[in-house]
């Protein structure tokens, strides 16, 4: 069986190119069955064998011999005693490299799945950014994986785990770079073992239909063949049912049971050159019935991975709706093979290498969320985003065509750009009108960005961005932000423990506690101190640890049901339950709590009790310290007459007097402006952040609906806080 298995390779490798090496192939064989000696696969087969299975999948793409060389060889760093330096010395420094950038990733600390694999798929990309071969070696080392997945069938978590990654991640990729029979193949597998139920009953109704309707792709293959004869185009036509997998998305994207499905069968006819891609289509059209709104032209748009066609659905011969791809013969190859087919050899002549991946738009863009996000779970949920969403092709004023996922707007399209647009993006023109940030995109939009200098990302982009590289540039923007917040409080609150115990504050004495702190300098004790991670106290009797001066404390109470808290700064007792009584209290400035709202309360160091709403994203801060946390609620008496501060949201159009009108409105509602801050501003729209007295929740709900109805005004939202 061994002897066959190199036989077979060496069979297949000749069949495409005439210079084959036989005895670099051979040694590579050898190397690999000498290093992998005494290992064995869970089938109970010598472990060499599953990289010679690799090899032989990448020779059915036609690979070139480095790459062949490379999936025989792609275990050895990683589980042998083989070095680079040996891959380098017995076979080629090209061949080291690949290998080195296949090698399984040494395991890292993270104790998490998700880790593991966001991790990993960071290597990965990393390793793919030098060579794409990288990543074909891979896919076919996933594809005989899961061809042989099947020997874990005892192990229901193994496989599980096996197939949702294969799907979440290596189907993505494979499509991505326009190797379709591996990604079906790919997704086809990791279904039976994630959903054997629904993959088993689509089996048994595919065989139903074709026992209750004979062969009825051979006969629609008939009938497009003699269609095509009969307007003489040279043409190969092919059929087949559609994969389980792919019938199974369609009936949960549809939400559509197996039966009521109409395009199950999927048909391709293959033509000499492009004119005669589009006289088959022609012929089609004028014989059969199409079905509107199907018809896809990817020969003037080719897909972001390359991949060439014309799909279009008619109801066909028999009476059925069936699904057409037409395209030339190099577009098919393309088409099966992606970007495999750049190192292909065709008729013993390799074709130019294309090394520089970079090439690929996305896999820049996965790359620039790979530089933005520090934490592996970020990258991975980022990337998804990139890998999964449904696409629409929008136009630079230039003409150049972008790819952008489905429900993108144009802060998406700024960055798609370059990442330096999307930070200075104020507006955008869509189709020569002015239209909002958070437009959605539809097919065949012309979008111009109008940028700004002095603009920077903003928190609320975050809501409604669709892809993974505007989100992590915004991310990374409100981090650095909220860090500079933290250190400026975290300071001004060990400044005033300093100056309670009457000592003079220093840095110098602050960054004498750097190393026991293990922190990296002064700001980040600063910005620990904000975040609520250290306390200001303990700092400071870090830092003076022979201080023992009493501090006067307040005397300790139990939290009764109900107790008047005084609001900071002033004597009137506010009405909210599960405070200890005469306890300061802050309303947090970030959310503006009303009474009605839902609260927590959050104990500050040095400054009572702060109340947010339990909504309010300033709260994830204090996830990890649970002690500072106090269930409260309102009161009675909360919802008296009185003044309270809402904040809201404002986008409004740039016309003489409308933000007179939102004033009006405002005041004719019962409401007063107390404070308003423009936060952004463009030829045709203003948005402004409005802080409001108003009597409770239900009085802001009323001020919102009467804003919403003022024809000057696009949207109104109160602000959630940060």
């Amino acid at each position: 069986m061994t002897v066959n298995l190199l036989q077979n390779l060496t069979t297949k490798m000749a069949l495409y190119t005439s210079d084959l090496d036989d005895a670099l192939l051979a040694s590579a064989y050898n190397y690999a069955k000498e290093m992998h000696e005494g290992q064995t696969r869970v089938s109970g087969e010598p472990y060499y064998t599953h990289p010679v299975e690799v090899a032989s999948i990448l020779a059915d793409m036609r690979m070139d011999l480095s790459t062949i060389i490379t999936a025989i060889l792609h275990d050895t760093l990683e589980d042998t005693s083989a070095t680079y330096k040996d891959l380098e010395t017995k076979f080629s420094k090209e061949v080291a490299d690949l290998v080195n950038g296949v090698s399984k990733l040494t395991k890292i600390e993270s104790q998490t799945f998700e880790g593991k694999q966001a991790e990993n798929f960071r290597k990965l990309l990393l390793a793919m950014s030098e060579d794409i071969r990288v990543l074909l070696v891979k896919l076919g080392d996933r594809l005989h994986n899961m061809r042989t997945l099947y020997h874990f069938k005892d192990r229901p978590d193994k496989t599980a785990r096996i197939s949702r990654e294969t799907i979440e991640i290596f189907v993505p990729l494979a499509e991505r770079i326009g190797m379709n029979q591996i990604k079906e193949e790919l997704a086809d597998l990791s279904f039976g073992y994630l959903n054997p139920e629904a993959k088993e009953s689509i089996t048994k109704r595919l065989s139903f239909l074709r026992e209750e309707s004979g062969d009825i792709v051979k006969k629609i293959i008939t009938y497009l063949e003699d269609l095509m004869e009969k307007e003489k185009i040279k043409a190969e036509v092919t059929g087949r049912e559609k994969t389980r997998y792919s019938i199974w998305k369609k009936m949960q994207r549809k939400n559509v049971t197996f039966e009521q499905l109409s395009d199950i069968m999927a048909f391709r006819i293959v033509v000499d050159d492009i004119g005669e891609c589009y006289h088959a289509l022609g012929v089609l059209h004028s014989s059969y019935p199409v079905v509107p709104g199907r018809f896809k032209d990817y020969i003037s748009t080719p897909k972001q991975n390359g991949y060439r066609s014309l799909h279009t659905t008619i109801i066909g011969p028999e009476n059925q709706r069936i699904e057409v791809q037409i395209r030339t013969s190099e577009m098919h190859r393309e088409a099966d093979l992606g970007v495999a087919a750049h190192w292909a050899y065709k008729d013993g002549n390799k074709k130019a290498d294309l090394k520089d991946i970079k090439q690929y738009r996305w896999l820049r863009e996965l790359l620039d969320i790979l530089e933005q996000e520090s934490r592996p779970e970020d990258f991975l949920e980022n990337t998804k985003l990139e890998l999964f969403q449904d696409k629409v092709f929008v136009f630079s004023p230039k003409g150049d065509l972008i790819e952008l996922p489905n429900g993108a707007c144009p802060v998406d399209f700024a960055y798609a750009v370059h990442s330096g647009v999307g930070d200075k993006c104020v507006g955008a023109k869509i189709n020569g009108s002015i239209a909002p940030l958070n437009t959605k995109l539809s097919n065949g939009d012309q979008v111009e960005v109008i940028t700004s200098k002095t603009q920077t990302p903003s928190p609320a982009w975050e809501r409604f961005v669709a892809t993974g590289k505007a989100r992590s540039h915004i991310k990374r923007f409100i981090r650095m932000q909220q860090r500079d917040e933290y250190v400026a409080l975290g300071q001004a609150m060990l400044k005033k423990v300093f100056a309670q115990e009457e000592y003079e504050f220093t840095e110098k004495a602050v960054s004498g506690i750097v190393k026991k702190m293990k922190v990296d300098d002064v700001d980040d004790i600063y910005a620990n101190i904000g975040s609520g991670h250290f306390s200001s106290r303990d700092i400071f009797k870090t830092i003076f640890p022979a201080h023992n001066k009493e501090v006067a404390r307040p005397p300790v109470h139990e939290f009764k049901d109900y107790a008047m808290a005084k609001l900071a700064g002033s004597d009137k007792p506010m009405p909210i339950k599960g405070l200890i009584p005469g306890m300061a209290v802050h309303m947090a400035r970030c959310c503006h709590p009303l009474p009605g709202d839902r609260i927590a309360g959050i104990v500050t160091t040095g400054k009572g009790v702060t109340i947010h709403t339990i909504e309010c994203e300033t709260l994830e801060t204090f996830a990890d310290t649970p002690e500072r946390w106090i269930d409260v609620s309102w009161g009675e008496g909360a919802d008296a007459p009185e003044s309270h501060v809402g904040r809201l949201n404002i986008t409004f159009l740039n016309i003489p007097g409308a933000l007179g009108t939102v004033s009006t409105v405002i005041g004719k509602n019962g409401g007063n402006i107390v404070n308003l801050k423009i936060t952004n501003r463009s030829m045709d729209f203003w948005d402004i952040l409005v802080d409001v007295y108003v009597d409770d929740t239900k009085h802001l709900s009323n001020l919102i609906a009467a804003l919403r109805a003022t024809p000057e005004i696009t949207s109104v939202d109160r602000a959630k806080g940060r």
